[in-house]
């Protein structure tokens, strides 16, 4: 399911030197990259389109996209925040040819209408954003304008994602060659909007000499790997799906996660429940199989082992000293693949020496890894760690990223705010313990099922609005977030 490769900003000047001194001509670059700028902000566009211009080629960018612009009849006006003379080569080149009004930056300048196009600050940005590129991006930021960041959000660190003082809040980030691991990490996602990738014709020479950092998922390969429908396709092909969940005062994670696990392809479900709790589960869907058990007795859960794909455990299972128990001896004992999450990984952090399954998928979030981990988690330190245990790692947030043994990390660029809710890391639980029943390696079963729970929580929140989003909707529109992948690989 690997998709676009994610590089670090100073890897991706490095391999653009590298192309360039091999004969590859720079200023054929910029006139690409102005013109994939071009065709991106067009159809955004009033007629009013001001350019914010670096001493760098990312001003040479923006004037580039700027003269193409105005043939194309919109109002183009440039500020420039550095005397031209000040500029690089190129930058200067594409000035000469832009017929626009070219207007030094002062505090008097005004954005009022239509879009702005950041071509402050580059992929070679280190350190802190200061003086009149620090004015011009607080003063574009509070604009309330759409901005389109050329390549990255001008004031972000490109391979940390820092911001030192302040950094374009972008309506749109045009990614230039290939996508920058700043966007992912620290403060980027926050500030790069929407993401939209321009081939400026790199050779793919120079793409092959790049040192990876992560992969973008690929949607249409996530698509493929849909389990088939078969005409002849019973239960137990579908899958079926042991669930330890729930607790007394917490019924909920134990439905959702069963629920999602129904509505994502599994063939049966069976829920093993705490007795004190079986008054709180009669709501439970008429297709969810109930079975009580007392955390100690578990012969009843070893029997179904035979027959069953996979076990999900986790979610609502309390922290008493009996769960706690019950939950580190199934995972120390069964044979079943495993999706592990919630409160089995505050057990697994107390424990941090516990025998985990040979095939299992744990599902943190960050708090939850920092606790896991001792320290707060980064890609090397979370590598690290599936290379130790030799687990696959789901590590939930904006945006998500899978971590595997001997895999670089895969990066799902997709989800809304609204899903930060109790409830939604137990929804996708269920789902990720589906497509693991139904057949897929536990990375492919890891990244499909986050990218479908992304995509459910997108149109959730189109519909219902970010701040209203809850759980059980990511439910509600998993069949709509099936057609919109399904629709992208038939593309």
């Amino acid at each position: 399911m690997q998709g676009k490769i994610v590089i670090t900003a100073d890897e991706m000047k490095r391999i653009e030197k590298m192309a360039i001194d091999a004969g590859e001509d720079e200023r054929r670059f910029m006139e690409n990259a102005g013109a994939g700028i071009a065709r991106v902000v067009e159809p955004f566009a009033p007629e009013e389109i001001t350019l914010l211009i670096g001493k760098g080629n990312k001003g040479g960018d923006a004037f580039t996209a700027g003269a193409i612009l105005l043939k194309k009849g919109f109002a183009v006006k440039a500020y420039h925040l550095y005397p031209l003379g000040e500029c690089s080569p190129l930058c200067q080149k594409m000035g000469s040819l832009f017929k626009g009004p070219i207007v030094a930056f002062t505090r008097e300048a005004t954005f009022e209408k239509g879009v702005i196009i950041d071509g402050i600050l580059g992929t070679g940005f280190h350190g802190a954003a200061s003086g009149i590129e620090a004015e011009a991006i607080e003063r574009a930021n509070h604009s309330e304008l759409p901005i389109f960041a050329i390549d990255i959000p001008s004031g972000l660190n490109g391979s940390t994602g820092e911001v030192g003082t302040v950094a374009i809040q972008a309506h749109t980030t045009i990614s230039l060659g290939l996508p920058k691991l700043g966007f992912f990490i620290g403060q980027g996602w926050n500030h790069i909007g929407n993401l939209v990738h321009v081939d400026f014709g790199l050779p793919q020479s120079a793409i092959d000499e790049a040192n990876i950092s992560a992969y973008l998922i690929s949607e249409s390969k996530a698509a493929a790997a849909l389990p088939k429908m078969a005409r002849d396709r019973h239960k137990y092909q579908s899958g079926y799906i042991l669930a330890v969940a729930g607790s007394p005062g917490m019924p909920g994670a134990a439905l959702m996660c069963s629920q999602a696990a129904l509505k994502s392809g599994a063939g049966i479900v069976r829920l093993f429940y705490p007795k004190q709790m079986k008054e709180e589960l009669v709501a439970a869907p008429y297709e969810l199989i109930k079975e009580e058990w007392d955390l100690v007795d578990d012969h009843r859960l070893i029997e179904e082992s035979k027959r069953a794909k996979v076990l999900m455990i986790g979610p609502g299972v309390g922290r008493s000293e009996e769960s706690e128990k019950a939950v580190t001896n199934i995972l120390q004992t069964t044979q079943l693949p495993c999706v592990i999450d919630a409160d089995a990984l505050f057990f697994m952090a107390k424990n941090k020496m516990m025998k985990l399954p040979e095939k299992a998928i744990i599902t943190p979030h960050h708090q939850e890894m920092e606790r896991i981990l001792g320290t707060p988690p980064n890609f090397a330190k979370c590598q690290n760690f599936v290379e130790d245990k030799q687990i696959t790692l789901l590590l939930k947030g904006g945006p998500t990223v899978i971590f595997h043994p001997g895999e670089a990390p895969l990066i799902i660029p997709r989800g809304d705010p609204g899903m930060a809710k109790a409830g939604t890391g137990d929804v996708l639980t269920g789902i990720i313990a589906a497509f693991v029943a139904q057949g897929l390696e536990m990375r492919d079963a890891a990244a499909l099922g986050a990218l479908l729970h992304a995509i459910a929580g997108e149109i959730a929140a189109e519909e219902e609005t970010s701040y209203c989003v809850v759980a059980t909707d990511l439910i509600r529109y998993l069949p709509d977030a099936i057609q919109v992948l399904k629709i992208i690989g038939d593309k």
